[in-house]
């Protein structure tokens, strides 16, 4: 009989119900021995003989050495071959995953790749799968193995009676340190929040209702909160917040969450969060066409990202002065909507004059924004899913990014890029100002036409930052997944929280 686990991974203050079930290390178990619904082992291009998956042909009795000779198994990208009573193995069933060309395999890969083997398994209930890390991994990559494999086996059907994916009752990691894996198993239930908040229906997840799951999770894990209402909202001249609510019956919030980590407990934030929280977006009177609506509950993306990358930090207990701020709003057409020609005061005092209600999103920022630069961080990061124009450059898969400061820039792109989120920055050069100028207030909401929309709506968000190194991230199109890829369902992506994550990680 296998021996039972020893490092589980029993609970993350990150997670929610619906994430992966028991996440296990068993560093020094000889995979082959444990008794599993299945076994996964990863493979690079022409790599039978090289690390796990040698010691697997080898218990196999050259099992995969032959498959790969016939030409069934090249370990191509994200490929699964699926093996069944193959001999040698306790397992039920072998899943070998593919890495592509081992020179490229990275922490980015190693994600996707782990989530896809995970997806795969989770369309039928198991009660045990067994993963196979590799020794060469580091540790950074372990980890995002980790997390992919928790965050592939969940799906996007909360609302589903006959569910299409069932999480693992335990996943097992062999030749992984329990350190490793239960930092992984947190980012994973960082990604997984997110993606559950993105995914819930627009009628049970509104400003408020947003606002309690926050409180619970800083209750969770240690932070503290403060959760503005409408009074409040008022008696801090959060007009442009405001203006953006009014059309609704469920009036706005705003929530800011403060993690000192160990050694940080005194002096401002050494990074401040932020998060556009547009829980539904109907475009408000300028309405939007049902097509471009159906998705509008994923308008708040930016701010799951940031409450799950804040919740998992202070999980972490990353040594970070952090405070992380999401304005909540539902953008809707009622009596006491905002009209286009209104003027509205900022709380930094800028006047706005509204073009477009759909342009909503850096009208809610730039009151939040205002909030944050008063706690005096000495840098700032916005996430946000603001403009179909960095859709129209980038597609569906790339962020893009906006600053007004490069080293800071960089660094964003770099964490990003670590685990495997793809970032493209474009530029903000002074003309783009001349667009946003109003005559009849300090700045208008939307540039002068269609071109260049995603660098206007930076440029106007830019206004409101004082200064601070700042960086923008215009996530409108990885936030939200409108059909499935191999390694995730459709839905909510989780984009962002591991980039936060890595970004303090990082330093």
């Amino acid at each position: 009989m296998p021996t039972p686990p020893r490092a589980a991974v029993e609970f993350s203050p990150v997670r929610s119900a619906d994430t992966a079930g028991r996440i296990v290390a068993e560093p020094t178990a000889r995979p082959e021995t444990i008794a599993a619904d299945a076994l996964v082992v990863f493979m690079a291009e022409g790599a039978v003989g090289a690390g796990s998956a040698a010691a697997l042909d080898r218990v196999t009795g050259g099992l995969l050495g032959r498959l790969a000779a016939a030409g069934e198994l090249g370990g191509k990208r994200y490929e699964c071959v699926s093996l069944l009573a193959a001999p040698g193995l306790a397992a039920g069933q072998l899943l070998v995953v593919g890495l592509g060309k081992r020179e490229e395999v990275d922490a980015g890969v190693l994600y996707k790749a782990a989530a896809t083997a995970a997806r795969q398994l989770a369309g039928r209930p198991r009660a045990q799968v067994v993963f196979v890390a590799d020794g060469s991994w580091t540790t950074r990559q372990v980890e995002q193995a980790v997390a992919g494999a928790a965050v592939g086996m969940v799906g996007q059907d909360l609302y589903r009676a006959d569910r299409r994916r069932t999480p693992f009752g335990a996943t097992v990691w062999t030749a992984a340190s329990p350190e490793a894996v239960r930092a992984g198993a947190t980012i994973a239930d960082g990604v997984n929040l997110a993606r559950r908040l993105v995914n819930t229906a627009p009628d049970d997840l509104y400003p408020q209702s947003f606002a309690d799951e926050a409180a619970a999770v800083a209750g969770r894990t240690g932070m503290e909160i403060e959760i503005w209402d409408e009074e409040q909202l008022l008696r801090e001249r959060c007009q442009a917040i405001l203006a953006v609510g009014r059309g609704s019956s469920r009036p706005p919030r705003l929530v800011i969450l403060r993690y000192r980590g160990p050694g940080r407990q005194d002096g401002p934030p050494e990074v401040a969060l932020v998060g556009k929280g547009v829980t539904f977006d109907s475009g408000g009177l300028s309405l939007k066409p049902s097509d471009s609506m159906l998705t509008m509950k994923c308008d708040m993306a930016g701010g799951a990202a940031v409450l799950a990358a804040a919740a998992t930090i202070a999980a972490l207990r990353l040594p970070v002065h952090l405070v992380a701020a999401i304005g909540l709003v539902e953008n809707m057409t009622g009596p006491a909507a905002y009209k286009l020609g209104d003027v509205i005061t900022a709380r930094s005092g800028t006047t706005i004059e509204v073009h477009n209600t759909d342009a909503e999103g850096r009208i809610v920022l730039a009151d939040v924004l205002d909030v944050v630069r008063g706690l005096q961080p000495a840098r700032i990061v916005d996430a946000a899913t603001l403009t179909g124009a960095c859709m129209v450059a980038l597609g569906h898969d790339v962020a893009g990014l906006f600053t007004n400061d490069q080293p800071w820039c960089d660094r964003i792109a770099a964490a990003a890029r670590a685990v495997g989120e793809p970032v493209w920055q474009l530029p903000m050069y002074a003309d783009y100002d001349e667009q946003i100028k109003s005559e009849v207030a300090d700045i208008k909401n939307v540039g002068d036409g269609r071109w260049g929309g995603s660098i206007t709506a930076a440029k106007f968000l830019e206004r409101f930052v004082g200064g601070i190194p700042w960086t923008h991230i215009d996530i409108a199109g990885p936030a939200f997944a409108e059909k499935p890829k191999p390694w995730t369902d459709g839905g909510g992506t989780g984009a962002m929280v591991r980039p936060f994550v890595e970004l303090i990680r990082g330093g």
